[in-house]
């Protein structure tokens, strides 16, 4: 723990720094990679919807004591009421609870339904009572898909307005939105290649990692603003050097804050695998989880890059990095002079210099720049007078 606190400092001071934006084109080639994977999934094998989506109907038999086989045990009752047992998913929902999902029991008629709830009742040996049943329309599935459409197009405008507004710079904002349907994609990609359940509880999750992963770019884009404000005021770092500065020193609070949150996350996936089944809080912490690891991956590796790029053409950016070069030039040969020891591989990356190598560099300034106040005649000139 102490050598990873002592590594955030290092890079939060700039004794160590990582190259994150001159990496960029290797960032965004991995990503690349990544999604067209996930949309190979998406596009092709396609989401698995959830009966909700889908339509269909749904046994819950509850209070199974011999859960023993359960799902051959299932379909050999279906098919004996309904004489079919196609599309039949059968699931263990806890240690005492089955579920039995299928497009249509039988004709469809609710002698049909009750015809299954019997022979459920005799194979389980529980109460009919205690087994539920509902047929869900796909209508409603649809409505749901469309509602969380809207709210997602809604999100993405208002964003757009408040981080332009705040940063004053439609660039960052349009960097920051880039992350985020990086970051959905990407987790809607990940349930269509693991075959993962698509239900209303994880449309719930697709939306809410998109707070997370704004709250996360915000935090970087305002650490950049920062840096950026410094090195125009300063001119001694251009606008690469001040963004990559900016992800180097929050680069430990984001995996800090990733870590601490999938922590409570991955133990309720833990016990939904193991001890729950399947069900919402499942479906809501897994979305959760994928979600929230990507929405950090994209904040350091995606957005800043991506912003370091839209704003290099500008003028005054392009002002900065001519103002940076010839200080740092300045200070490269005065660095020489003073014989400090060899730079870091972050230097030139965050235009940050050791506290050491500073120290020496401003020395050599001073000694040099006395050398030339005081010219060797004028002393003998002051020394005749005296």
């Amino acid at each position: 723990m102490a050598s990873f606190a002592q590594f955030g400092n290092d890079l939060y001071t700039g004794r160590r720094q990582i190259n994150f934006i001159g990496r960029r084109k290797l960032w965004y080639g991995i990503t690349a990679v990544l999604l067209l994977i996930a949309a190979l999934g998406l596009f092709g094998r396609g989401l698995n919807l959830s009966l909700e989506f889908s339509g269909g109907a749904e046994l819950k038999v509850r209070g199974v004591t011999n859960t023993q086989n359960f799902d051959t045990r299932a379909q050999d009752a279906v098919h004996q009421a309904t004489g079919t047992e196609d599309n039949l998913i059968v699931t263990k929902l806890g240690d005492r609870d089955i579920r039995i999902q299928t497009e249509k029991l039988g004709n469809g008629t609710a002698a049909a339904t009750e015809e299954v709830r019997g022979a459920l009742a005799k194979e389980f040996g529980v109460p009919a009572a205690q087994i539920d049943s509902q047929f869900i329309g796909p209508s409603w599935g649809e409505t749901v898909t469309r509602k969380a459409v809207q709210a997602l197009l809604w999100f993405l405008a208002l964003l757009s307005v408040v981080l332009a507004l705040y940063f004053r710079t439609w660039k960052m904002a349009l960097a920051a939105i880039v992350a985020v349907i990086h970051d959905l994609f990407f987790t809607v990609g990940i349930y269509a290649l693991t075959g993962f359940e698509v239900s209303p509880a994880t449309m719930i999750g697709f939306l809410t990692i998109l707070g997370y992963s704004i709250y996360d770019t915000v935090v970087v884009f305002d650490k950049v603003r920062e840096n950026t404000h410094e090195a125009f005021v300063t001119g001694q770092r251009n606008y690469d050097q001040a963004a990559n500065y900016a992800v180097n020193q929050t680069l430990v609070r984001s995996i800090n804050t990733t870590v601490v949150a999938l922590l409570p996350i991955g133990a309720i996936l833990v016990v939904g695998f193991t001890m729950l089944g399947p069900g919402t809080l499942l479906d809501l912490s897994l979305s959760l989880f994928i979600g929230i690891a990507v929405g950090a991956y994209s904040s350091i590796f995606i957005a800043t890059p991506l912003l370091a790029d839209l704003r290099r053409g500008e003028p005054a950016i392009k002002e900065l990095a001519a103002r940076a070069k010839a200080y740092q030039t300045s200070q490269r040969a005065a660095l020489t002079e003073a014989d400090t020891p060899r730079a870091t591989p972050g230097e030139s990356a965050s235009g940050v210099v050791e506290p050491e190598r500073a120290a020496a560099a401003a020395a050599a300034r001073a000694t040099r720049t006395k050398k030339r106040e005081t010219h060797p005649l004028a002393r003998l000139d002051r020394d005749r007078d005296r």
